[in-house]
């Protein structure tokens, strides 16, 4: 799996028709669309097993993370409409939106309640 924040996207496919624009080649078995309204922060947490990719649809936000257990300070990263960041297992991390957002998340463990509570680990909020 990458260790960089950022995932380069592909080209699209362009032709009379339109466009098809691959977003991710990597298993998931969850996708989910996220509205966040400016100013929401998304996050403070870890996930023992599960990964995701998102691609910021609409809006901008900040991005933080670092290993869990990490005493340093969490890298900080502007996510602008149109880009695609990974988040890896055991990373700490946190969302802060700047402006309205719609984001797809792309997540390899099932997204049900249950599960993501059971893999999810709160922390003290990251310093913005």
């Amino acid at each position: 799996m990458p260790r960089r924040v950022l995932i380069p996207i592909r080209k699209p496919f362009v032709d009379a028709r339109g466009e098809i624009r691959n977003l991710i080649d990597a298993p998931f078995t969850s996708a989910a669309v996220i509205t966040s309204a400016k100013g929401a922060v998304r996050g403070n947490h870890y996930h023992k097993t599960d990964y995701h990719y998102c691609w910021l649809q609409r809006g901008e936000m900040v991005y933080f993370q670092r290993p869990v257990g990490s005493k340093r300070k969490a890298t900080r990263t502007v996510i602008r409409a149109g880009q695609m960041f990974y988040t890896p297992p055991r990373y700490e991390h946190a969302m802060y939106f700047t402006k309205p957002s719609v984001m797809l998340v792309f997540a390899r463990n099932n997204r049900e309640m249950a599960h993501y509570e059971a893999d999810t680990i709160r922390i003290p909020p990251l310093k913005r």
